[in-house]
């Protein structure tokens, strides 16, 4: 459901931006919009790319330990909602909250400066 939502507002920015298929991402040089779109269609490639990967480690994981399997994949798809959300602002920072928890490079949950 959440790739399917992702792909609606990457859908409603094409319209919005005039980014028209077959492109994947807009060109600067054709567009003065193309970075908030390609931000949008970005947040939304990023999920694609580790779906793969993430069913296959949900399934294998779920083989011995079914319920924390189940809970880190719900874990999962709400940290990728608040990553796209924050990927598609533009702003880099953002793509690492969630709420008050920011993630830090060294995989902390403390307040970290950059």
């Amino acid at each position: 459901m959440l790739n399917f939502w992702m792909g609606f507002q990457v859908g409603k920015a094409r319209r919005k931006y005039k980014v028209f298929y077959p492109m994947l991402y807009a060109l600067e040089s054709e567009n003065k919009d193309a970075k908030l779109f390609n931000y949008i269609q970005r947040g939304h490639q990023n999920s694609l790319e580790l779906k793969p990967i993430f069913f296959v480690m949900t399934v294998l994981g779920g083989i011995q330990h079914p319920l924390i399997a189940a809970g880190l994949g719900l874990l999962f798809v709400i940290t990728r909602f608040f990553y796209f959300k924050g990927y598609s602002t533009g702003v880099p920072d953002n793509r690492l909250k969630i709420g008050y928890v920011r993630f830090c490079p060294n995989f902390s949950f403390q307040s970290c400066n950059l």
